[in-house]
């Protein structure tokens, strides 16, 4: 079992309250030090859309915290889930086993930079252990991770050929592309992401992932892509460099730098019924849930919960209501934040549509839409996502029965703090 040396741990739990506090300060002097001493982090590792925003930090800051206070406070049930969702990111780019020491040394120094003189040698050895004992279980995983997809951390992206190029709605686009070449391609798992390798107009390789939409058929892959917007209606933030590089200038003919498929949070295969709850792009891992079902010619109980700013908006639609349609106990239940028909009808094949935001409470009878002993998966933004949650947990659906998730560094951790 992984823990804390009986040096180590009373110096870990009396200064994780400082720690704690200053974990995000602690973060952020973090990246600038290691990006000032390795900038070729950034080119083809590190998302500086996510440094920019500051998520990446956040997300640092949040995961740190947790696995020191599970260390601390709960040795015997390191939080799994967490851990598990990094492995999975950081094996989708090809990070290597050394590459924890450049972070070590810099998360270290951020430690010291910060707290100053109250980090004695002691301190700093008792979290340097901290770390270590993270990155083992992280290494851990990730050569796991490595072995069963058959790949080395430096043979991870392959090239790909993009086919066609199908415009979803105004801001989403579908790429499907082939293999470039005639090595073999595993199969992704139900709601599996690929990272995709961009060089941008600077020469710098910029990553993102994004889910895989429809089932393998051994040659073809396919995903999609939202623009990312910016500007003021969008908090200020800058327009999304990779989005908007695959949007407006790749094409049919083009090739595409792709990850082999990663990712935690897969399609539950027990037989039990399933229900998919989505806002937005978050319909992308459920369709590619949905098309392995079809694929299969599964009779699972299915129950799909889709929620968008309107009809026009709702990406992948004729893909996932056809997907529907082919499975013999699949239900469709739609909500439209601008509203629907005034006379309550649509033109849309499903069970229910509604006006404004996802509320499960329209769905009736309840029973018929949630069923008993469910596999819920989740995906959506963050705002949207603690509502779902809220609302199943009050209807008394075990939080090991929902999966969910983030596109981005994970800010919410509800799966870990559960554990």
């Amino acid at each position: 079992m992984l823990t804390l040396s009986k040096e180590s741990r009373p110096i870990v739990e009396a200064t994780l309250p400082v720690v704690g506090e200053h974990i995000g300060a602690i973060a952020e002097r973090f990246y600038q030090h290691m990006f000032g001493e390795h900038p070729e982090l950034l080119d083809g590792l590190f998302n500086r859309g996510n440094q920019a925003e500051g998520t990446q930090q956040q997300a640092l800051a949040g995961s740190v915290a947790l696995f020191a206070s599970a260390l601390v406070h709960h040795p015997e049930a390191l939080p799994h889930h967490l851990l598990s969702r990094i492995a999975h990111k950081h094996a989708s780019l090809g990070l290597r086993p050394d590459q924890y020491q450049v972070v070590h040394d810099n998360l270290l120094w951020a430690v010291a930079d910060v707290l100053g003189d109250a980090v004695t040698p002691e301190v700093a050895a008792a979290w340097s252990e901290v770390y270590w004992v993270m990155a083992f279980a992280l290494t851990q995983l990730e050569r796991g991770l490595y072995s069963a997809r058959g790949v080395r951390p430096e043979i991870v992206y392959r090239d790909w050929e993009v086919t066609d190029k199908v415009r979803e709605t105004d801001d989403v686009v579908t790429f499907r592309v082939r293999r470039a070449d005639d090595r073999p391609v595993r199969t992704s798992l139900p709601g599996q992401y690929v990272s995709v390798l961009v060089t941008m107009p600077d020469g710098t390789r910029q990553p993102r992932q994004y889910s895989l939409t429809r089932a393998d058929d051994g040659e073809h892959r396919q995903f999609a892509v939202k623009r990312v917007r910016g500007g003021e209606e969008h908090g200020g933030r800058p327009d999304g460099e990779v989005s908007t590089l695959l949007h407006d200038t790749v094409g049919v003919g083009d090739t595409l730098t792709m990850s082999v498929p990663f990712g935690d949070v897969v399609l539950d295969d027990s037989g039990r019924p399933l229900v998919f709850c989505s806002a937005g792009i978050g319909i992308t891992p459920m369709a590619g849930m949905l098309s392995h079902l079809v694929a299969a010619g599964s009779h699972f109980d299915v129950r799909v919960l889709h929620a968008d700013r309107s009809e026009a908006t709702f990406a992948l639609r004729d893909q996932v209501l056809a997907d529907v349609a082919a499975l013999p106990h699949a239900q469709v239940h739609l909500w439209f934040e601008e509203g629907v028909a005034e006379d309550g009808a649509s033109g849309l094949d499903a069970d229910g549509v509604h006006a404004g935001l996802m509320d499960l409470s329209d769905l009736d009878p309840p029973a018929t839409a949630l069923p008993a002993g469910a596999a819920y998966h989740l995906c959506g933004p963050l705002p949207f996502l603690r509502m779902v949650r809220a609302a199943l947990l009050d209807r008394g659906v075990p939080p090991g029965d929902i999966q969910y998730e983030v596109f981005g560094p994970d800010l919410w951790q509800a799966d870990a703090q559960a554990e």
